[in-house]
């Protein structure tokens, strides 16, 4: 019997990178790498299918990407994607794909805009507690990327748990690119003496517990690092005001990312919940210690290789950077530890998943 073909959603192609974004683009290029290490039957091989807007910025070898419609980012996705791949199994790697089309596979990445609505837009909170729902009933399979995850997609009824397969992220990108340690000297940084965190005013991201501890004694003389789009206005406009020697560094390359990892004290990741977490696994991978939040999907990452502070206790994360930051052995400690642990989760492992997930159903939805 001839296998159905596989369509890939590429509207992800036509949107700026973001972590739903990325894990796309890894596990699409991870697949094209598998294809290319040895002989496969071509009916095996995926394409993706973008918007005519997509930047087409995948370096593939053996996945074709077309770019076809006239519409675009979710009107083409709802209106015209069905049609275009109305006889392929349509894999969705970015939480949506059309509520139309009735063979599809998606990864929703979590439940975070059922647990933490106030994160969001309203909107976007409606569109999504609308569309996962459907989504889920609809779907041939729901991939997502975490144990926690697929618990709380149960918890809303966006599916069944026998219909939930967890695909867990890799996080080996970040070794791909050589670190740019140029952007440690622009902003004054002194080598290991300060915390990295995301320049992000969503809630449920809780940077306000990490403003609240930089205004401890603990750690003077410690300074935050935000990365991201957010700036000093945005947080004051969302109630959060963060002390004054916290430095934006604004959106940065993944080779500025990296450098400034490798020569910062700690990570600091407070978040009170995350379907997965990949900052996290990033900074293990380059030798930075995490402090994170025991929440979410953060213990199944992150493991025992992460110092953890409660969500909601400035002094236990002031506590917590500053020995980190002031302890060589601690610190040697938990680099081997990340190391260790960060190893666990690459994109080809996570590509290879994928690939044996799609072959699994593919048959049945003939």
């Amino acid at each position: 019997m001839r296998m159905r073909p596989v369509i890939i959603n590429g509207k992800f192609l036509s949107a700026s990178m973001t972590g739903v974004h990325r894990v796309a683009s890894e596990l699409v290029c991870g697949m094209d790498r598998l294809l290319s290490a040895g002989p496969v039957d071509p009916e095996r091989v995926p394409r993706v299918l973008g918007p005519k807007t997509a930047r087409n910025g995948l370096d593939l070898t053996m996945i074709p990407i077309n770019l076809e419609g006239r519409l675009t980012a979710q009107f083409w996705e709802q209106f015209e994607l069905p049609g275009l791949a109305r006889d392929a199994l349509l894999v969705g790697l970015c939480n949506l794909s059309p509520l139309a089309h009735p063979r599809a596979v998606t990864m929703i990445h979590d439940a975070q805009v059922f647990l933490t609505p106030q994160s969001y837009s309203a909107p976007f909170r409606a569109w999504y507690q609308f569309a996962l729902p459907q989504i889920g009933r609809r779907a041939l399979r729901i991939l997502t990327v975490s144990e926690f995850s697929k618990t709380q997609l149960v918890r809303f009824g966006v599916a069944e748990a026998d219909r939930i397969a967890v695909i867990h992220n890799g996080a080996d990108h970040i070794l791909r690119t050589p670190a740019d340690h140029s952007v440690v000297t622009r902003l004054g940084l002194a080598r290991g003496g300060y915390a990295v965190a995301l320049a992000n005013t969503q809630k449920h991201k809780n940077i306000r517990i990490l403003f609240q501890a930089a205004r401890l004694r603990a750690m003077t003389g410690i300074p935050l690092v935000l990365i991201g789009a957010a700036t000093a206005d945005d947080f004051v406009a969302a109630g959060t005001p963060p002390p004054p020697d916290t430095i934006f560094a604004g959106k940065v390359s993944d080779a500025e990312l990296r450098g400034l990892l490798e020569s910062a004290g700690c990570l600091a990741f407070p978040s009170t919940t995350e379907g997965f977490g990949l900052p996290p696994l990033e900074a293990m991978y380059v030798g930075c210690p995490a402090v994170v939040a025991p929440a979410g999907a953060l213990p199944e990452v992150c493991g025992d290789a992460a110092i953890y502070a409660d969500a909601d206790d400035a002094e236990a994360w002031a506590d917590a950077i500053a020995s980190v930051v002031g302890d060589p052995d601690l610190r040697r400690r938990m680099i081997a530890l990340g190391a260790s642990q960060a190893a666990r989760f690459s994109w080809d492992d996570a590509a290879q998943k994928l690939l044996d997930t799609i072959d699994s159903i593919r048959l049945t939805a003939s």
